[in-house]
């Protein structure tokens, strides 16, 4: 069965008459003149068949088919006018959902705050956050897997935007009693004799990178690489090693491990936390609204996750 070729325009006029069972009210509510109103519910009916309306120079009242035809159209107008708000909402970036991808500290510590406060501004729109593995985060950028990822500086190709939003310095956890724990700096060369583990095979790579610079005499070389940097912060913790890592990891080794931070330097190594951003691929409104709020929050509270070193 074909749909009848009805118009909003026609329904709206039909019920904005039945509303007020007058033309004249109907036109001022419409913003029209009393005789469009009446093209229109004219239009209506013959497109229905039956007419609407009974009409005199007195009054207006809705025939028996008018009424029925009214219960039967009121639903459908209320779903469409349902639909018009969502579509206002998403194209003010004030509903849907978005997928960001993180690392687990920043996933864990960073993120949910940053949700919380942009949530005061727009609770329609819902964040979802994927824990993901720093080498993970361009390519679920670019194949669509997530919206958005923060996390250390990757490298990324032409389909994908890197957006440097704070700076954390590598820096050395460990145990309070440590041999390392009574040095108020380092140099890698210091941490030659002592048990190293990172985590991550983009941390290891990164120690590795590190290295390169250095002479012979300084470079070192950690006795295990673990996935994840709760690991590795338990090793420290525990005292069988210390562990490296960028410093805003302190919202957990210093809060829930009490590790000691040490920065290393001569030369100090700093690392880059990145917003990463699909350059080729046509974003929602809500994910480029919580993007460009993210990058704020980030760029403004992101650094105050660095902590400075303790004292020996």
């Amino acid at each position: 069965m074909p749909l009848p070729r009805y118009t909003l325009r026609q329904l709206d006029a039909f019920t904005s008459v039945s509303d007020t069972l007058s033309f004249t009210a109907a036109a001022d509510r419409l913003a029209l003149t009393p005789s469009a109103v009446s093209q229109l519910v004219v239009e209506l009916e013959s497109s229905a068949g039956f007419k609407l309306f009974e009409r005199s120079t007195r009054r207006v009242a809705l025939t028996a088919a008018g009424k029925e035809f009214l219960g039967a159209i009121e639903p459908v107008l209320k779903h469409l006018r349902l639909a018009e708000a969502a579509a206002a909402d998403l194209r003010n970036r004030a509903a849907g959902l978005v997928r960001v991808a993180a690392p687990m500290v920043i996933a864990s510590a960073m993120l949910p705050r940053a949700i919380r406060d942009y949530a005061g501004l727009r609770p329609k729109v819902v964040v979802r956050i994927r824990d993901a593995a720093v080498e993970q985060l361009v390519e679920m950028v670019a194949s669509g897997d997530v919206d958005l990822a923060i996390g250390p500086d990757r490298p990324t190709g032409d389909d994908v935007q890197r957006v440097p939003l704070f700076e954390s310095p590598w820096v050395l956890w460990c145990a309070p009693d440590h041999p390392l724990a009574t040095k108020r700096t380092l140099r890698w060369r210091d941490l030659r004799a002592h048990a190293l583990v990172t985590a991550g095979r983009d941390h290891e790579r990164s120690v590795a990178q590190m290295r390169l610079g250095l002479p012979e005499e300084e470079r070192i070389t950690p006795i295990d690489v673990v996935d994840n940097i709760s690991t590795a912060l338990g090793i420290a913790a525990a005292g069988l090693a210390a562990t490296l890592s960028p410093a805003y990891v302190g919202v957990w080794a210093g809060e829930r491990w009490g590790l000691v931070m040490r920065r290393v330097t001569a030369p100090e190594v700093v690392r880059h936390v990145c917003l990463y951003r699909p350059l080729r691929r046509v974003t929602s409104p809500a994910s480029a609204g919580f993007a460009e709020a993210l990058e704020k929050w980030m760029k403004a509270e992101g650094p105050r996750f660095t902590p400075s070193p303790r004292r020996g």
